[in-house]
């Protein structure tokens, strides 16, 4: 059983930037692709981002590709965002997930490919 938890959301001002963490318990960590999702009120959730398990195959959202940064340190069990130039559009609550088994990466955005899911952290961007 994985755990994550997700952590570093806030209220920001349009063009700045937020730093998401996600802490994964579980010998496991360093095998699995993780990724981040979002989701808007009265929308879908949506893939952001995702990252291979040595964190060498990264794949974006268009919206957010230049701007946002997924990576991972393995060592540490630990995933994040980084989110620059955030916009009012990127409001939502993002989520931080794992996949167990091994993906192709035109599958990383696929959230039903992910087995564990954490609660969540809010993001506002005020305009």
């Amino acid at each position: 059983q994985v755990q994550l938890v997700e952590s570093g959301g806030g209220l920001v001002q349009a063009g700045g930037s937020l730093r998401l963490s996600c802490a994964a318990s579980g010998r496991a960590f360093s095998s699995y692709v993780m990724g981040w999702f979002r989701q808007a009120p009265g929308k879908e959730r949506e893939s952001v981002a995702a990252i291979s398990w040595s964190g060498g195959s990264t794949v974006y959202v268009d919206s957010v590709k230049g701007r946002f940064t997924i990576s991972r340190d393995n060592a540490k069990n630990a995933v994040y965002l980084q989110m620059d130039s955030l916009k009012p559009e990127d409001a939502a609550v993002y989520y931080c997930a794992a996949a167990r088994q091994s993906l192709p990466t035109w599958e990383y955005r696929n959230s039903w490919k992910y087995d564990y899911w954490g609660q969540g952290t809010q993001v506002t961007v005020s305009s």
